[in-house]
C-alpha cells in the first residue's frame, strides 16, 4: 500500500494537515487518523517526536523516505516533513489496511 497515494486520495476527498507544528497540534487534539512523516528530515529532531505522540494517542503512524513526496501528497509545492490526515474521505479503507500491518 503506497502511503503517498492514500495522502493524496485523503487530501482530494478529506482533510489533511502539512507541516510539523500541525500536525503535532493535530495528534494532542486527537484528530489525526493518521500520520506520515520523511526519514530525510535535517536535523532528525524536528520528526522524531511524531512517533511517540502518535503511540500515546494510539494513531496509525509510518515513516516515508522522501519530504518532497510528502509535499507533492500533500498537495503543495514545497517539502513537507509530515502530514496528517484528518478527514480520510475515500482513504477510509486504505488508513484501516495500514493499521492491521
Amino acid at each position: 500500500m503506497d502511503i503517498y497515494a492514500i495522502i493524496e486520495k485523503a487530501r482530494k476527498t478529506g482533510k489533511v494537515e502539512k507541516g510539523t507544528n500541525e500536525v503535532t497540534k493535530a495528534i494532542e487534539r486527537g484528530t489525526a487518523k493518521f500520520v506520515a512523516y520523511a526519514a530525510d528530515v535535517n536535523p532528525k529532531e524536528i520528526v522524531q517526536h511524531l512517533p511517540v505522540l502518535c503511540k500515546e494517542k494510539k494513531i496509525p503512524c509510518k515513516e516515508v523516505d522522501s519530504k518532497q513526496k510528502l509535499g507533492i501528497a500533500a498537495g503543495i509545492p514545497v517539502a513537507a516533513s509530515s502530514v496528517a490526515i484528518i478527514e480520510p474521505g475515500e482513504a477510509e479503507k486504505d488508513i484501516e489496511a495500514l493499521k492491521e500491518q
